[in-house]
């Protein structure tokens, strides 16, 4: 093996003269400073690469451990070792033989370590070995906690870190999980009672009949179902008609026995969508005052300030029925005058026509909000059911809802506006069936009302098959949406 020691003022100097004797293959076996400057020991690649065939050789020869020439084994080893700690401190640039050597001496360790290590037996696999503090064993989750665990995992996997900081955070999350439990549970039960009360109501043929028979009249599925669950099953098909009618008349509140509102006398505000038609219905019901206690009976007062032509047209009607019509802009104003009709046996207030979505919803409550002051809804007997609700659910204040139904000559189906009114507890105050003033105002019948919900208007796109009603039973009831009491 031809080695060579090369001295030279600094080691960049000294490795030049290496390279100039071996050329790029030079390989560097030690680094280390002198008094004349530093000295370099190397040698050629191919030198080490002939001394590394040989030992393999002989040792396949002799069939044992190789023997270890005079000098080259141990100079080698120490050679090894020092250029480990050169390489550190000096941190010189020959990486080729760096690797060269770490190779070597990990594979020669890990033979060693194999030797010295006793005869293999079945161990566990190893577990991976955490960055974290080893903490104390912790108790085995339950249930609940391993599947909110597993909540937390689908979406991605946390790690270790993540998971110590959720910790703290458990009992909020079992709470969540046993909530969501717990609805499910729910809608399981819902589920299989529909199902139940569907396989019931298709064995007994009049029950799904009246149950068709109502949808089609505009009901709602939820009172539908609520009405023939208790429908006796020794009734025939005239007998359950009449008495699911008089159960609809006997939930149907009206001011039957009550005054009118005209011989009630009092501060009316009449609130609700836009065209619904309040300004009629506040002529019609100052047409009935004033024609039965004299037009000096009556005050009225608008607050629509945003409809083209709002005060006019109740100062029309106010013309014809000979009664002044006020235009309040505020609530200070709306005060003063009902300070001066004081004296008069019923104020209307028409007001301007607020969806219920509308923000200037909330100004307009407030500026009705006065102890005199009693609020009528009017709602269109012919709108739809979700409008009728939404209506009734954004208009709704303290006090017991009274409302009037208007535009039933309008009304294709009556079901839609007399199931709002008895799932809400509403208190039905009166009907408007057309334009003439006051002519066109009928008291609340619930006889009549409900007759006429249940008459036969023929066939029509929107009426379901008896093969349909799955589909209206599919979804959970609103259980939320009839908060009263059932008479049945």
């Amino acid at each position: 093996m031809n080695v060579q020691r090369f001295t030279a003022a600094t080691s960049r100097e000294a490795l030049a003269k290496a390279r100039q004797a071996f050329g790029e293959g030079t390989l560097i076996l030690s680094n280390r400073p002198t008094a004349n400057g530093v000295e370099v020991v190397a040698t050629a690649e191919d030198s080490l690469a002939t001394l590394e065939s040989a030992v393999s050789a002989a040792g396949s020869r002799s069939g044992n451990t190789p023997q270890r020439q005079p000098q080259a084994q141990p100079s080698y080893r120490e050679v090894a070792s020092k250029v480990e700690e050169d390489a550190e401190q000096l941190a010189m640039s020959t990486l080729s033989f760096q690797d060269y050597v770490r190779e070597r001496m990990l594979r020669r360790r890990a033979e060693a370590a194999q030797v010295q290590k006793p005869a293999p037996t079945a161990m566990p696999a190893p577990m991976p070995v955490s960055a974290e503090p080893v903490q104390a064993e912790r108790p085995r989750p339950t249930l609940t906690q391993r599947i909110a665990m597993d909540i937390e995992a689908q979406p991605q996997r946390p790690s270790t870190q993540r998971k110590a900081q959720a910790t703290p955070q458990a009992p909020a999350v079992n709470k969540i999980v046993m909530d969501e439990l717990h609805a499910m549970k729910e809608l399981i039960e819902d589920r299989f009672n529909t199902l139940t009360w569907l396989g019931q109501a298709k064995q007994n043929p009049i029950q799904s009949n009246m149950m068709l028979k109502m949808i089609r009249a505009g009901y709602s599925p939820t009172l539908s179902r609520a009405i023939l669950e208790r429908l006796p099953e020794e009734m025939d098909a005239s007998e359950s008609v009449r008495w699911v009618m008089d159960v609809l008349e006997r939930n149907l509140r009206t001011d039957a026995d009550l005054p009118s509102l005209h011989e009630e006398g009092g501060v009316f505000a009449l609130i609700g969508a836009t065209g619904v038609g309040k300004t009629t219905t506040a002529a019609k019901l100052a047409g009935l005052c004033a024609r039965t206690y004299g037009p000096g009976s009556v005050g009225l007062i608008t607050l629509d300030t945003y409809r083209i032509g709002a005060h006019e047209q109740l100062r029309a009607y106010g013309k014809m029925l000979g009664v002044v019509a006020h235009l309040a802009h505020d609530k200070a104003a709306l005060q003063d005058l009902l300070g001066l009709l004081s004296n008069k046996k019923m104020v209307l207030i028409d007001t301007t026509g607020i969806a219920p979505r509308d923000p200037r919803k909330r100004e307009l409550l407030e500026l009705l909000d006065l102890p005199e002051i009693k609020r009528l809804l009017v709602l269109n007997a012919g709108g739809h059911g979700d409008t009728l609700d939404e209506a009734v659910g954004c208009f709704k204040g303290t006090s017991s809802q009274q409302v009037i139904l208007s535009k039933t000559d309008e009304a294709v189906k009556l079901g839609p506006a007399i199931d709002a009114c008895i799932r809400h507890q509403l208190l039905l105050r009166g009907t408007t069936t057309g334009q003439r003033v006051p002519e066109d105002w009928e008291p609340a019948v619930a006889a009549k009302l409900v007759r006429s919900s249940m008459r036969s208007t023929g066939v029509s796109a929107y009426d379901p098959k008896t093969s349909d009603l799955g589909f209206f039973f599919s979804q959970p009831a609103n259980t939320t949406a009839h908060k009263g009491r059932m008479d049945a």
